[in-house]
């Protein structure tokens, strides 16, 4: 029966008990490693968009660039024929068809090129990290006495 007035009483002190300043410095700690958690899941999702933008941008230039090669090869011989065949010179057609396919690989190159500008990386990071240190170093100003 003895124990029971002490639990109480220790109960009642450690619930009077202000933090010390190591457990501030704890919780401070634990509050700055979460933080810092959330930052690094934040640019991990952003790398995430970034990448596949990117991805995306390169591989229409890439499709550009095959298109292009490929089509200026294979393609342009058959309307090159064409072209001389319906009355035109040889270095004429063989111009026509040059012509039409590099403006093809224009519109691809420009295209990809809009995808890869769109890919901004790391900004909402960039934004939430200045606000941090920010808000940080506001906290730990010292008011001066006037």
């Amino acid at each position: 029966m003895s124990d029971v007035p002490q639990t109480i009483s220790a109960a009642t002190a450690k619930a009077d008990r202000r933090p010390t300043l190591s457990d501030l410095v704890r919780t401070a700690a634990e509050d700055g490693a979460t933080i810092v958690r959330g930052q690094i899941e934040l640019a991990k999702a952003e790398m995430r968009e970034t990448a596949a933008r990117t991805g995306k941008g390169a591989g229409l230039l890439g499709g550009a660039a095959l298109l292009a090669l490929t089509a200026w090869f294979l393609l342009s011989v058959g309307a090159a024929f064409g072209l001389v065949a319906a009355g035109l010179p040889v270095w004429a057609a063989l111009l026509i068809v040059a012509v039409v396919y590099l403006l093809i690989a224009a519109v691809l190159g420009l295209l990809g090129k809009r995808e890869l500008d769109r890919a901004k990386p790391l900004e909402r990071t960039k934004a939430e990290v200045t606000s941090l240190v920010e808000e940080t170093k506001t906290a730990l100003r010292v008011p001066t006495p006037e």
